[in-house]
């Protein structure tokens, strides 16, 4: 089938196909005239590989992951098997940092509110800081 066809039963752009093919994730043959064209099993590889990009992989960990799919061994599983560790190894500090960047963010707001509520009892009390201006 013929890029535009993968992409449409993918569900993707022609230009995310390009992309997988430069990165070696997707493979086409061409015609005499140039033209990629892909076999049926493109569209279940695309969509597989969204899946692996949907998960926070990169291409480089994607392209890494494969040959567990494309040449099943035990060597090739025991090797796709330690990189998705060490990837979520790296997902989990980042969690880690987000939710440490949450907390920092939960502790801004509630010192904002604090000192938006002093500010609403300085101005229903007369004055900012408990302190009056006088005209």
């Amino acid at each position: 089938m013929r890029i535009g066809v993968l992409a449409e039963r993918a569900g993707v752009s022609v230009r995310s196909l390009r992309y997988y093919e430069e990165q070696g994730l997707l493979a086409s043959s061409r015609s005499a005239s140039g033209q990629r064209h892909y076999t049926d099993d493109g569209v279940a590889r695309v969509r597989f590989i969204q899946r692996l990009y949907a998960a926070g992989l990169s291409s480089r960990t994607i392209a890494e992951l494969l040959p567990c799919v494309d040449a099943p061994s035990e060597r090739n599983s025991d090797a796709a098997l330690d990189r998705m560790a060490l990837e979520r190894d790296r997902l989990s500090e980042y969690i880690d940092e987000l939710l440490r960047t949450r907390d920092t963010l939960d502790r801004t707001m509630a010192s904002a509110r604090a000192h938006r509520e002093s500010l609403r009892t300085a101005a229903a009390t007369g004055g900012q800081g408990g302190e009056r201006r006088r005209s």
